[in-house]
């Protein structure tokens, strides 16, 4: 299994920042080969090819985390609110909701929602879900 840090680039040696300076040209078209873009920052083609498949920039995609919970919903006036009410308090932002129609007045739901910016853990908002008056059966079902 690989294992994956994040460093501060004053701790690496500089061929790393220049791997990734030449392939942000080749990617935006500034040149057109591999040759260009290690003359242009300063390296051996053999450096490159060593740290190119190994060395990234964090993408902004890479901080954003989802997850996926369900539940059961009584159906009664407020409730789907309060759940909402409850993840905005714990920072959790709504990606998807989907409820289906409710079967003997308990309705399922299943919210996803990045989890990046989320004030204590799943959970801790799990329990505090459970909790809410008319939410039974709260379950994590996928993070990302």
């Amino acid at each position: 299994m690989k294992q994956f840090y994040i460093v501060d680039s004053s701790i690496l040696p500089d061929v790393v920042g220049k791997v990734i300076a030449a392939r942000a040209l080749l990617q935006n078209g500034e040149v057109k080969q591999v040759s260009e873009a290690v003359k242009r920052v300063g390296i051996s083609r053999g450096t490159y090819y060593k740290y190119k498949d190994y060395v990234f920039l964090p993408d902004h995609e890479m901080a954003s985390r989802k997850a996926v919970i369900s539940l059961m919903l009584h159906h009664d006036r407020g409730i789907l609110s309060e759940v909402l009410t409850v993840m905005s308090q714990a920072q959790a932002s709504i990606v998807t909701i989907n409820q289906n129609i409710p079967i003997h007045n308990w309705a399922s739901v299943v919210i996803s929602f990045d989890i990046s910016a989320l004030q204590g853990t799943l959970d801790d908002l799990t329990t505090k879900l459970g909790g809410i008056r008319g939410v039974s059966d709260v379950h994590l079902i996928s993070i990302e």
